[in-house]
């Protein structure tokens, strides 16, 4: 694929080739994740998918940049760093704490009526408006890094290097401040159209907190349930890419009036 290139300042990573006749899909990382987290995914969608990551501070190229530790604020900065786009819709993929940044990158983008949505794509987090008291960024580095391991989507052996989990669990602690202490403001209903993706074992959300994403738009919803747990693709890829590559045609052609 080449070298990863930064668009929109440091924000946004290119993780295909441009394609400027199609629906950009902006990929939102879960807590502790990076931009590249979706390159798999990336290279797994046909090529004719353009494919942006969303690049948080604190991990990668931006770790020496302070961490931010609000979804508000994320939000915000992350819809400034989109507007290169304002004139293409887009589809909105968050995984877990992503889904909620780009659940917030959506209603900004719409109330501002710059950057079309066109779609969101919510995996593995409950609907903003089920609250659940969490409290794991409150723990001990040992308890925040037996929560990563029960989640199963960092491979053992890289929890296993004290030097690499040192430079990781800052912004894991930080990303789930974020996330823990957001609290969900009632406003107008996301005018795209939603779709819930989850993991039938996921012990971070249940079908029923999944579904009521649906309450959140006044466009169409759908909810799809793989086998697996919170990162239910890691192993159901070839369903999940069949998933995402239907809604995205669903998308463009709504898009385009068809």
């Amino acid at each position: 694929m080449g070298r990863l290139n930064a668009e929109s300042g440091s924000w946004i990573l290119r993780l295909t080739g441009a394609n400027p006749r199609e629906i950009p899909l902006v990929c939102f990382p879960h807590a502790g994740g990076s931009a590249t987290f979706f390159l798999p995914l990336a290279r797994a969608l046909p090529d004719s998918v353009e494919v942006l990551g969303v690049q948080y501070p604190g991990r990668q190229e931006r770790r020496a940049e302070p961490l931010i530790e609000s979804i508000e604020e994320l939000a915000k900065e992350i819809s400034e760093a989109l507007q290169p786009w304002r004139n293409r819709p887009l589809v909105l993929f968050g995984h877990s704490m992503g889904a909620t940044i780009a659940f917030e990158v959506a209603r900004r983008l719409e109330a501002e009526g710059g950057v079309p949505v066109s779609g969101l794509i919510a995996s593995a987090r409950r609907a903003p408006s089920v609250h659940r008291d969490d409290d794991i960024h409150c723990r001990d580095d040992k308890g925040l890094l037996a929560e990563v391991r029960a989640l199963n989507g960092t491979h053992p052996s890289l929890l296993d290097d004290e030097e690499l989990v040192q430079m990781l669990l800052p912004a894991v602690r930080g990303d789930y401040k974020a996330i823990e202490t957001y609290r969900y403001a009632p406003g107008p209903a996301l005018r795209c159209p939603i779709t819930a993706l989850i993991g039938d074992a996921d012990p971070r959300v249940s079908v029923d907190e999944a579904r009521a994403w649906g309450q959140h738009t006044s466009g169409e919803f759908q909810i799809c349930i793989f086998p697996g747990g919170h990162f239910y693709f890691n192993t159901q890829m070839a369903e999940v890419v069949n998933t995402i590559s239907a809604h995205l045609n669903t998308f463009r052609d709504a898009a385009r009036g068809v």
